[in-house]
């Protein structure tokens, strides 16, 4: 016989549970997608889960982005969803209206298709923003506070943390790079969220670089460039993300030059950030390059071993779980490429946690992660990172084993010494064998000076980059 739900506080907790189911999916979701269609289409959206997860009703802003979201998105969410629960979990996508509203309900068949319904009539309602206030668009939630300090943000950090309590002065402009989920943005709007509670009537704009080139277009389209440059050319601070994305757009960079002058001229202060340093974006006029490059460039590396312990820690703090320290260690020794990754792991352990009314274990964290450690067990491996590295620097696979030492064979086997170290549960001993029976002390000696220089070597760092990506597929 099934008892109704009641309003007891055990009801509350699958409440929790519910929106824990949601918030995995939609951290999968966050490393799946590219963060401007993430930011877009995703991220807005609000969740409504069954207490007994059967059912999850999305709620939408708008008849077209239920439309496109439905189209793009339905299929993918719920299968997700399905997977994360390990039940079939319906979706149903409705209009965000204090009246009446369009529901479009979506289900996974056997074979993988999506069903769905058409929308019924909805009343209408606009979802344009009124014209008010001026708004920074800062997640008041990204903060210095928020943020885990550790070696791989550090001055980074310390840079931001200048420019938020003396904007206008050093480091103009700050340029922030670094892969992605490494904590850029947190970093940027840190750096307005502070600004504003020193100066609560600072005009602090955030914005990502594809919203920039939307505002360009439409200004041309609306023939309203005195009101675009009275809004861009008046602000205090401007923080943009991925300016890699006005690669291409002539009449973009024009623009954001001009802005970028303007707001030079009268001490206000900008802070980008980028996938890679100034000098390495492609298809960006040399002028504005130099631009980006006259002010103070930091870089962002991926978390080390104690920030990403720390990060999971104070991650599950903030969503009122526990995090034993044994099972932080775990994921983040198996969880080594952003933070993102690292919340979504987090996420997919806690809603593994509540729906199976388990206590967060080693155990438990292996059960809920058990997709990724399998992936990652099957790609990288000690032989794949040497056939990476040496097509990468074009030698031989069998100069990995070698004796030779000339530096054009000695320094890709360093480099993929250090990627073992890395991105593998190897030991320094197994990797010295698999590199021609080395002794772990040269091992050790690779991966200290790789590590080293990768801080001091922006060539180097990028190329590292390059060689984790291609590695995690």
């Amino acid at each position: 016989m099934t008892e109704e739900p009641s309003s007891s506080p055990d009801n509350d907790a699958g409440a929790d549970a519910g929106q824990g189911l949601w918030q995995a999916c939609v951290e999968q979701l966050a490393q799946d997608l590219p963060e401007q269609q993430f930011n877009t289409w995703i991220k807005p959206l609000t969740a409504q889960v069954a207490p007994d997860f059967t059912k999850v009703t999305l709620l939408v802003a708008n008849r077209f982005k239920l439309d496109w979201i439905r189209a793009q998105y339905a299929g993918r969410i719920a299968a997700l969803l399905e997977g994360l629960y390990g039940q079939p979990v319906s979706l149903e996508l409705a209009l965000a209206q204090r009246e009446t509203v369009a529901r479009t309900y979506v289900r996974s068949t056997p074979a993988g298709q999506v069903v769905s319904s058409e929308p019924t009539p909805a009343a209408t309602a606009s979802d344009e923003p009124v014209a008010g206030a001026f708004r920074s668009r800062l997640n008041a939630a990204l903060t210095f506070e928020t943020l885990v300090e550790g070696t791989a943000n550090r001055m980074a950090r310390s840079a931001a943390m200048h420019v938020a309590g003396s904007p206008g002065h050093l480091y103009n402009p700050l340029f922030i790079y670094g892969g992605v989920g490494l904590g850029k943005t947190h970093l940027v709007h840190a750096v307005g969220n502070r600004l504003l509670a020193d100066k609560p009537d600072a005009k602090v704009l955030y914005i990502h670089a594809e919203q920039f080139v939307s505002d360009v277009v439409k200004a041309y389209q609306r023939r309203t460039f005195d009101e675009f440059k009275e809004h861009y050319h008046s602000l205090d601070l401007l923080l943009i993300d991925d300016v890699q994305f006005f690669a291409n757009k002539d009449r973009t960079q024009e623009e954001f030059f001009n802005a970028f002058e303007a707001l030079l001229a009268k001490k206000s202060h900008i802070v980008m950030t980028s996938d890679t340093y100034p000098k390495g974006l492609a298809n960006i006029h040399e002028r504005l390059v130099s631009r980006f490059d006259s002010g103070l460039t930091v870089t962002i590396e991926p978390p080390e071993l104690e920030m990403r312990v720390a990060i999971l820690i104070n991650k599950a703090r903030a969503e009122s779980a526990d995090m034993p320290e044994e099972v932080a260690f775990f994921v983040a020794k198996n969880v080594r490429s952003n933070v993102r990754e690292l919340e979504g792991a987090l996420r997919k352990i806690l809603a593994y946690s509540r729906f199976n009314q388990k206590e967060v274990s080693i155990q438990l964290a292996r059960e809920a992660l058990r997709d990724l450690l399998s992936i990652q067990n099957r790609q990288i491996s000690v032989e794949n990172i040497q056939k990476t590295v040496a097509d990468y620097y074009k030698i031989k696979v069998a100069d990995m084993y070698s004796k030779k030492r000339p530096a054009s064979i000695a320094r890709p086997r360093q480099i993929a010494m250090y990627l073992a170290k890395e991105l593998t549960q190897k030991s320094l001993p197994e990797i010295g064998e698999l590199f021609g029976g080395r002794d772990h002390t040269t091992v050790l000696h690779a991966v200290r000076k790789i590590a080293g220089e990768r801080q001091q070597l922006t060539e180097l760092n990028q190329q590292l980059h390059v060689l984790e990506q291609t590695l995690k597929g």
